[in-house]
């Protein structure tokens, strides 16, 4: 797995044109319910972060590709909580992570809205408040709003958190 996301990472530093649909295929995957279980993609995400001042690529268009991406997988999750229900649970490979859904059950009914931005910032919180919102059918509209806010502020974390990284990285190299 380190493997294929160095290669990606050197891919993107070499083909810069395709940060932006990378950034948002890979937070589309970090978002959607079932593949974010088994494809943790936010190393690859703060990673391409870091090539944003090196290499000089665009910090606009690869965080709103992201912020795109991860809402959109979001939603998507919603929509199959929503259409599906409770057979959900029974789906592989939610069916190996059989208290993920209660736990986002309970984060959802305690938190409501802001439960959904919340939610966006935590590992397995990510994959299971939007099929719970779902689900439980919070409002659509309240959801999305949330869902594309939160979306946008997580992009920004994780590609400006990589950023950091990269110019601490270089100062202390400059340093010794």
């Amino acid at each position: 797995m380190e493997g294929a996301v160095r290669d990606l990472i050197e891919f993107v530093r070499l083909h810069q044109a395709w940060a932006a649909p990378i950034v948002l295929a890979l937070a589309f995957g970090e978002s959607l319910a079932f593949i974010s279980l088994l494809i943790p993609a936010w190393g690859a995400l703060v990673a391409i972060g870091a090539l944003i001042g090196p290499s000089g690529l665009s910090f606009w268009p690869i965080c709103l590709a992201g912020a795109l991406g991860a809402g959109l997988g979001d939603w998507l999750s919603y929509w199959f909580g929503y259409r599906y229900k409770e057979q959900v649970a029974q789906i592989w490979p939610l069916s190996l992570y059989p208290r993920l859904l209660p736990r986002g059950e309970a984060f959802v009914r305690k938190w409501g809205v802001p439960g959904i931005f919340i939610g966006r910032f935590f590992g397995p919180l990510r994959a299971s408040v939007p099929l719970a919102a779902g689900i439980f059918e919070m409002p659509y509209w309240s959801f999305q709003i949330a869902n594309f806010v939160s979306a946008l502020v997580w992009a920004a974390v994780l590609l400006l958190f990589g950023d950091v990284i990269a110019l601490i990285v270089q100062w202390l190299w400059q340093a010794l």
